[in-house]
């Protein structure tokens, strides 16, 4: 559905901030976002955190909300489901893609069982036998907790002896842990708007990886876009938008992936609450296709109706 009137989207909240090591991401991404919708005329007002969102529920003061709360309840269903129970139309997935995109151990395994190429893992027990998982996948590895992002939690491992350290940095998140095979070759990423999959971006990080530091601090990180040419552009896109389907999201978000040295790609994870900073990335692929931000915002909210009336239906 297409809104030609501000109004039409009646009031409006950002929901931004919460309470997940991803915070001060999302609070810069909602007032980012509340400025755009600000500026074509929008009832906006934020809202920071889950607690605040209830109050404002119970008392009606809110039409429909914006999404941009990363991790925690703002991407793991519970937002969410709070806002179907009330019957408010948002931006972003629904129940199902939000809490299984926020698993990355259970994504894996959908996309696995469909035969979608995603790198090889174990799932880390508590006082399980690190050794003897590394072993399986064979260095090097990524640990990370299943259930952050931004890079929180995550160590990259080369040796036997440093593996202990990546446990027990992983460990200090919620959720279960794992190990990755660490594929080296290039990172990209794919927006995705509605159905469409945006040009690719290839990343080019300062230092060796794309860490915290290179995605909302650094300015000499580069974003090729559009990051591949010819078919390996469309296979790439296609095959982020067929894993975020297989995710059982919908509305907007990003496909990261990898691709090795001999060109075959890899999938790391879906983001169905994506950063919207001046180092974000879904902004600058839209961009490519003629899509400045704050049309990208609009386009964003203009697809809350979906969820509204799949509701409905």
């Amino acid at each position: 559905m297409r809104v030609k009137s501000a109004p039409d989207f009646g009031r409006v909240a950002v929901l931004l901030g919460g309470a997940s090591s991803e915070r001060e991401v999302s609070l810069n991404s909602g007032s980012n976002i509340l400025a755009a919708l600000q500026r074509r005329g929008v009832d906006v007002q934020a809202v920071d955190g889950t607690e605040a969102l209830v109050q404002a529920l119970v008392a009606k003061r809110f039409d429909r909300v914006f999404n941009i709360m990363h991790g925690g309840d703002g991407e793991n269903g519970v937002v969410q489901g709070l806002l179907d129970s009330f019957a408010i139309p948002y931006t972003g997935s629904g129940v199902l893609g939000s809490s299984l995109s926020m698993d990355k151990i259970r994504t894996k395994q959908v996309w696995l069982s469909l035969g979608l190429s995603t790198p090889r893992y174990v799932k880390v027990q508590p006082g399980g036998d690190v050794q003897a998982a590394a072993r399986q996948l064979g260095l090097p590895v990524i640990v990370k907790p299943s259930c952050e992002g931004s890079s929180v939690g995550i160590t990259r491992v080369f040796k036997d002896t440093d593996l202990q350290a990546a446990i027990d940095l992983a460990s200090r998140y919620p959720g279960e842990l794992l190990m990755e095979q660490l594929i080296q070759g290039e990172e990209y990423t794919v927006g995705i708007l509605e159905t469409e999959a945006l040009p690719t971006i290839r990343i080019v990080p300062p230092g060796e990886y794309y860490d915290y530091h290179a995605k909302y601090v650094s300015d000499d990180t580069q974003y090729v876009c559009p990051g591949l040419t010819g078919a390996a552009e469309e296979d790439m896109r296609v095959l982020a938008l067929e894993a975020f389907v297989a995710a059982g999201c919908s509305g907007w978000g990003r496909v990261d992936v990898m691709r090795d040295r001999n060109g075959h790609n890899y999938l790391l994870e879906v983001n169905t609450a994506p950063g919207m900073t001046s180092h974000s990335l879904v902004p600058k692929a839209a961009r490519a296709v003629g899509i400045d931000f704050d049309d990208l915002v609009w386009r964003i909210l203009e697809s809350s109706f979906a969820v509204s009336a799949g509701a409905t239906a």
